[in-house]
This record gives structure tokens, sequence and C-alpha cells, in this order.
């Protein structure tokens, strides 16, 4: 009796072939594609590092009942907060600026937000700016409230 044996499954060479094609193409596309993408997180999250740095210098002033600063270095591309040795630096790629009270500016590229045990602050914003988009970290001068607002570059 001739024993019967189950037919063999697999992929052919033609199928192979076809799939390391479509495999390259995604490889050569994805990354222009992607690093649009990647510049628009880069530049959301330099925004919300200068929020976070902002809401931790008047949580600092108002719990230790002190006044407490957030200084940005424009020419440096970083931030510190008064209270705390770290510097955090930002992506040199994105255009910065200061806008705050005359008498918190160091000199042409340095300046603070200054917060007060009572949560108000001397106000002000600071804007990150990409080739396409623009955040405004706004910081009220009554509050101290610290917001993002999403704006385009014209």
């Amino acid at each position: 009796m001739a024993s019967i044996r189950p037919r063999q499954r697999g992929f052919t060479l033609l199928e192979l072939m076809v799939v390391l094609v479509i495999a390259v193409l995604l490889v050569a596309v994805a990354p222009p594609l992607l690093s649009g993408l990647s510049g628009a997180a880069e530049l959301r999250g330099a925004a919300r590092q200068l929020a976070a740095g902002l809401r931790f210098a008047r949580n600092d002033a108002v719990t230790r009942q002190r006044e407490a600063t957030l200084t940005l270095d424009l020419a440096q591309h970083r931030f510190s907060v008064s209270g705390d040795p770290r510097e955090i630096g930002l992506p040199e790629t994105l255009a910065l600026q200061l806008y705050t009270a005359q008498s918190e500016l160091w000199d042409q590229t340095t300046g603070n937000i200054r917060f007060f045990p009572d949560g108000s602050s001397t106000g002000g914003a600071i804007t990150v700016s990409g080739p396409k988009r623009a955040y405004r970290v706004n910081v009220d001068w009554l509050t101290g409230g610290v917001a993002i607002v999403e704006q385009d570059v014209p």
C-alpha cells in the first residue's frame, strides 16, 4: 500500500521577494514622514518642560513661603529653577523668546519669571518656535497660572 504524504506548505520564492520589496519601500519612505513628526513632538515637549518648570517654581514659592524664579538663558537654550541645581537643556533647533518684566531681565539673553509666596508672579510668556508651529507658555501675573497656547507661525 502506498503511503499518502501530506502536502507541504510554505512560501514560494516569488512571494518572499514581493514581501522583501514592500519592506524595503516602507523603510525608504517612513523616515522622511516621521522626521516631521519628531520636530513637532520636540517643540511640544520643550513647551511642556518650560511649563513644568514654571509650575514647579510657583509651587515652591507657595509651599516654602519665599520667592522662586525660573531663569531662562536664551543663548544657551536652557533654564533653571531657583533652589534646584539642575539646568534643563532645550533643543538648539528651536527659537526661544522671553517676555517678562523689565526688572527681571539680566541682559539681552537671560531673564527671570518670578513667583511670590501668595502664588502671584511678575507674569510673562515664553515662546518656543519651530518652522511651522509655535507654543506660547503664558504666566498670569495675578494668579501665577501657567497655560500653553499653540500658535501658527506666519
